[in-house]
């Protein structure tokens, strides 16, 4: 390994998942015919780190109780919740518009159940995360795909040309913020903008701002439920899963302000018997504290060394341009000016440099050039990386 100064014992060492039944090591041969035995999974978006010692901690005073029965009273496990977003986010969450569902892929197919009527258009800003078309699919939905602008590498709205796009028959917009794969905060003035865009279309706004915690330096995230006017038609969507690398846990929050929403939301989930399970309660309520917020920070720092790491290598290659990321952990590379189709960029990255990241045609429209790198790991596979996919593309430097 590379001596550095920044490194971190939290993060620093390679854990060995492959045989754990995690998807993202043991499903990457089966799907990219890379062998996690000599490749690198940088696919699915968990992070290859362990949660803050504080879930752990809570695990271990669970299994030490040893009785697992029904969860009861959550009403501490609620005011964390509240806790977290009023501290990390400015947002103020009365707890009884606050819905627990199994992940926030569960939490989108919710609100497509709930608010939405088979045959009715939902409308995706794309290139966007890849389970939304699914579950709308799913449902018997149609997706509607009004398409980003990307320029030089940089993604804005085109409200005006999806305002020409749209027929009425479309009913809510499930909007990424911030952004799932190109990594945009989006600035206030952009989300007045989506809000607006939701109004005059008469759409529900169904916001996903699972990434919101993963910030990095001089970008800020603005909650949706900030602006005004817009709360009656709003449907906020967070989870600690993302943030705190606990996706197995399966648990999200769904937080709707506006009553009537609420009600429609309740009865759909009364409807199909759903509750949350106790594991998730209690390692959701240990990370919404001071101690999970500190790790969350240290986190950011290690992230943001990664990011600069991995856009420099990959940016050094010419023909490749990685999209400088305002948050998550998911670097978004474009191929397009290699001159290469996707099938060879694709072959070079599958099995010259043996890593598996996700295809860009998956996140629908504007995806066609790209994949999808998950650069939450250690820094020395970062590195590992970098160098395998400069040989993989030697002959273009």
């Amino acid at each position: 390994m590379t001596a550095h100064s920044d490194l971190d014992p939290r993060f620093d060492p390679i854990i060995n998942r492959v045989g754990t039944s995690c998807s993202k090591w043991d499903a990457m041969e089966s799907l990219y015919g890379v062998s996690p035995q000599d490749g690198l999974a940088m696919w699915v978006a968990d992070m290859d780190f362990k949660p803050p010692a504080c879930v752990a901690d809570a695990l271990v005073a669970m299994h030490n109780h040893g009785v697992y029965g029904y969860y009861g009273d959550q009403t501490a496990y609620k005011e964390a919740i509240c806790w977290w977003m009023q501290t990390r986010h400015n947002w103020h969450v009365d707890p009884a518009s606050i819905f627990t569902t199994h992940g926030l892929v569960n939490g989108t197919g919710l609100c497509v159940d709930a608010f939405t009527k088979p045959g009715d258009g939902v409308v995706l800003m794309t290139p966007v995360y890849h389970a939304f078309a699914r579950v709308i699919e799913a449902a018997d939905r149609r997706v509607v795909e009004c398409e980003l602008a990307n320029t030089d590498g940089h993604y804005s709205l085109d409200t005006a040309a999806w305002d020409a796009q749209l027929d009425g028959s479309e009913k809510m917009l499930v909007f990424c913020s911030p952004h799932n794969p190109n990594g945009r905060v989006w600035s206030r003035a952009e989300l007045q903008e989506v809000a607006d865009f939701a109004k005059r279309h008469d759409l529900i706004l169904v916001s996903d701002e699972i990434h919101h915690d993963l910030i990095y330096p001089g970008f800020t995230h603005t909650p949706m439920s900030a602006l005004d006017g817009i709360s009656d038609r709003l449907v906020m969507m967070t989870a600690s899963t993302k943030t705190f690398n606990i996706a197995g846990a399966h648990i999200g929050n769904v937080i709707i302000a506006d009553e009537g929403l609420r009600a429609r939301f309740a009865k759909r989930m009364g409807a199909l018997g759903l509750s949350p399970n106790s594991f998730g309660i209690v390692m959701a309520q240990a990370a919404y504290s001071p101690a999970g917020a500190a790790w969350v920070d240290d986190l950011m720092v290690y992230l943001d060394r990664n990011r600069q790491i991995f856009d420099a290598g990959i940016n050094a290659i010419p023909g490749l341009k990685s999209s400088r990321l305002e948050a998550t952990y998911l670097s978004w590379v474009d191929f397009a000016d290699t001159g290469m189709d996707r099938d060879e960029f694709t072959r070079r990255v599958q099995q010259d440099a043996k890593i598996a990241a996700n295809h860009g045609p998956t996140f629908g429209k504007g995806g066609e050039s790209f994949l999808r790198f998950n650069i939450a790991t250690s820094r020395a596979v970062i590195e590992d990386a970098v160098e395998r996919m400069q040989k993989a593309f030697a002959d273009l430097q």
